[in-house]
């Protein structure tokens, strides 16, 4: 496809973007950036959040992902049914109740000023790297595949993306994300359907008749019954679970959307519909893994070595109808995460880091003038990431961001779990920050000699609820019984 055309179509998208923006930032004022001034309906929220938890990875990897592990990864889904339901009636509540902005500000009531920075620092730290090489991807596969062939190099490909983030967050914030994330669950979602339609009618069969055969093929095998195994079915169900509960519940992007609903009850209504709605989207995503494994054999298309590049290896080369809709849904796939990031990391860092919250020194127009600073600084940093990794990139990403997840989110799965279920003890404050850091050190000892310390068993992505035990078992060493 002309690569002049699809560059139109990405600017065309944009625009659109930034028409959102104009319409949604009108007399915007730091509430606004911060909370969506607590307007935002549940249903809104909770479509939205479709392409937001799913982002460029999902949309690329999960149907690559099939070829290797087949349907097991659905494990990891059903267990985040049973990880929002943890959310909507334990965490929402609990953030409702203390009207949080920043949900790190509990770290801060329940143990002290060092546990907030701390919390705060590691969803930075993983919300940085994780959303940037979801971005990565996107701009990954954009450049190979259209505008490396015009002689666009990466890093200008990936600043502009950035830039264009910037400009339409820049003033509405999240208040702008909730309603520019139901666009693009939108896009992503049509061009995923319109996608696996194009395959069938190519392949001249049914999606049902597809499913039966790939059955047969082994294709769809969900249940792994090797305990051994880093996919084994109960182990990707209890780590989807941990999973939801870290980097949704304890993740202030995904919980400052929810936290914009007008109150509790809306915010529980959309964690619950979102949660079902999610099930059915992953497994349209595992079809379209098996009508592309199924279209390469009966074609003889060659697929490539990176599963990540299955998906837009088979789009770019089928007609140009698909080239058409997955270049859309790639895009909107790419800016459903990092634009809800961009704000979300500009929120901790001014609420957690510069104390917002309880800064009285600075009038709003400051505010204001420091708050955009820390939101370029995070683009500048963001688009530093992405560039750093293009030469690691080697395997499926999906893999790469639950591996680096199950480090960083630890700890706040640890601290969170402590400050709920231990009320009546009280941590050393000035240890949170050295057991956090110490925690993900244990766990990757534990985590490459599984395999001769525990009778061959191998983690997988429950290495995440491993990190919060023994995050929790340090808190536990430094705590005192609290007086009544």
């Amino acid at each position: 496809m002309n690569p002049y055309l699809i560059a139109g179509i990405v600017i065309g998208y944009f625009a659109l973007l930034i028409l959102i923006s104009h319409l949604t930032s009108r007399k915007a004022t730091n509430d606004t950036f911060f909370t969506g001034n607590r307007k935002s309906p549940w249903f809104i929220v909770a479509y939205g959040m479709i392409g937001a938890s799913l982002s460029g990875v999902t949309f690329m990897s999960v149907p690559g992902y099939v070829q290797t592990t087949q349907f097991t990864y659905f494990g990891v889904v059903i267990g985040y049914l049973f990880g929002y339901i943890a959310i909507a009636f334990i965490l929402l509540p609990l953030y409702y109740k203390w009207n949080l902005t920043s949900i790190y500000t509990y770290l801060a009531d329940r143990f002290g000023s060092k546990s907030q920075k701390t919390g705060a620092s590691f969803f930075i730290m993983s919300r940085l790297i994780g959303s940037a090489l979801r971005m990565y991807l996107v701009v990954f596969i954009l450049h190979e595949f259209v505008f490396k062939s015009i002689g666009i190099p990466f890093w200008a490909l990936a600043l502009c993306f950035i830039v264009l983030i910037l400009i339409y967050t820049f003033k509405g914030g999240i208040k702008t994300v909730i309603w520019t994330d139901t666009l693009q669950t939108t896009f992503m979602l049509l061009s995923t359907i319109i996608t696996v339609i194009c395959l069938l009618k190519e392949m001249n069969i049914s999606l049902f008749d597809m499913l039966q055969e790939a059955g047969e093929q082994g294709l769809t095998k969900l249940y792994e019954e090797d305990w051994h195994a880093s996919n084994f079915f109960w182990k990707q169900v209890l780590s989807g679970m941990f999973i939801t509960i870290a980097m949704t519940g304890l993740d202030q992007d995904m919980m400052q959307k929810n936290l914009t609903c007008k109150s509790l009850r809306s915010a529980q209504k959309n964690m619950l519909s979102f949660s079902v709605s999610l099930l059915v989207v992953n497994f349209l995503f595992l079809a379209l893994g098996v009508a592309l494994l199924f279209y390469a054999n009966q074609t003889g298309f060659v697929l490539p070595e990176k599963s990540d590049s299955i998906f837009p290896a088979v789009a770019f080369h089928l007609n140009e109808i698909t080239c058409l809709v997955f270049v859309i849904g790639l895009v909107a796939a790419g800016y459903s995460s990092a634009d809800g990031t961009l704000t979300s990391l500009t929120t901790t860092f001014c609420f957690d880091i510069l104390d917002f919250g309880k800064d009285e020194k600075h009038t709003d127009e400051q505010k204001t003038r420091i708050r955009k600073i820390v939101h370029i600084s995070f683009a500048i940093v963001y688009f530093g990431i992405i560039i750093i990794f293009k030469p690691f990139h080697t395997d499926s990403l999906i893999g790469t961001l639950f591996n680096i997840a199950g480090y960083t989110y630890g700890p706040l799965l640890g601290l969170f779990c402590f400050g709920l279920f231990a009320k009546n003890r009280q941590v050393n404050d000035k240890a949170v920050p050295f057991i956090a850091i110490l925690s993900p050190i244990i766990s990757y000892l534990l985590n490459i000699y599984s395999e001769q310390l525990f009778f061959g068993y191998k983690f997988g992505f429950e290495i995440m609820i491993l990190n919060g035990l023994i995050t929790c078992l340090g808190l536990f060493i430094f705590n005192k019984k609290i007086s009544q």
